[in-house]
Order: C-alpha cells, then structure tokens, then sequence
C-alpha cells in the first residue's frame, strides 16, 4: 500500500467543512460527522485502557474491537458501504457471556471506579452509549446499517461487564452506589 497521507495539514477545513472517503464535504457538525468522531473518541479511550492494563488475558479482545471501531468508522466515512460484518456482534455477545460466567449477579447499582483500567473502562462505556445516541440520531436523517447499531448496542453492555472484571482483577473492587441514606447523608 503506498502513502496515504502525504500532508496533515490541508487548510481545506478551515471553512468548516471536512471531507468524506467519498470525496463529499459536510459541516463538522454534522450528525454523520459527531458519530465519527465518537467513534474515534471511543477507539482512543479503549487505547487508553489498553495501555493502562497491558498483558491482561483481555487485550487481544479490545485490540479487535479497535480494528471494528475502525471499520465503523469506514462505513460511516462511506455512506451507504456496509463494513461490518454480523458475526463481530455475536462475537462480542459471546466475549460478554464469558465475561458474565464469572461474575456474581449484580444487585446493586455501580459507581465509574475500581482501579484506573475500570474507571477508564466505565469511561469507554459512556462514550460509546454517545457513539450509539448519535448513530441512531444519524439512522433518522440517513439510514446507518442495523450491524452497526447493533454493535454499538452490544459493545456498551461488553464495557459494563469488562469494567466489573477489571475492577475485581485489579483488586481495588467494584464500587457500589449507597443511597443518601445509607451514607448518613442529610
């Protein structure tokens, strides 16, 4: 493959415009655009995971769902261009199912912490839910393909429960929500 990018600065956004892998220029507020740059907001946190958890049994998963969000991105940046592919939602469902056997059932309610990969892990997660607001917003304007709704879908719920083993790995412990009355708070 050659150079894909000769020059990073281009000045051709300064009109606040950006580009497409089309060639179509949108408003950098555009609903297609803020999902895209969810979408490279959520790969960068899981970067940030990553590096804050390095060798965990895990980080061949999350270095997948990079490659994913990457090819998220490319259907995004490629209307009406399917990149991805069913079978990544049923993987990540199966990766979550693995995750969930170990675990014991959730009663209570839990706080973003338990150690800096979960927190970060939790941040990802809000991120993503973002990533799939703005999606679905994007579907009203302009259909988006259900693999990639649904993925999103499913890559939240996969955060909450890798945050939760992170969080018990690292042993700094999920953090559990107590109401204003259990905290003696007034």
């Amino acid at each position: 493959m050659g150079n894909r990018l000769t020059r990073i600065t281009t000045r051709t956004g300064d009109d606040g415009s950006t580009g497409l892998a089309t060639g179509t220029r949108l408003p950098k507020d555009s609903a297609r655009i803020e999902v895209m740059g969810d979408v490279d907001e959520l790969n960068s946190v899981l970067g940030l995971v990553l590096a804050q958890n390095p060798g965990s049994p895990r980080s061949d998963w999350l270095l997948e769902i990079q490659h994913d969000l990457f090819d998220l991105g490319g259907e995004l940046a490629l209307p009406g261009q399917a990149l991805m592919a069913p079978e990544r939602v049923f993987w990540l469902e199966e990766r979550q199912e693995e995750m969930n056997a170990v675990l014991p059932p959730l009663k209570e309610f839990i706080l973003p912490g338990g150690g800096a990969a979960a927190t970060t892990t939790h941040l990802a997660r809000a991120v993503c839910r973002r990533a799939e607001r703005h999606l679905v917003h994007l579907h009203r304007e302009e259909p988006v393909t259900e693999v990639a709704r649904q993925y999103l879908n499913r890559l939240s719920d996969f955060l909450f429960v890798l945050a939760r083993v992170l969080a018990r790995e690292t042993g700094d412990g999920e953090v559990f929500w107590r109401s204003r009355r259990t905290r003696g708070v007034e």
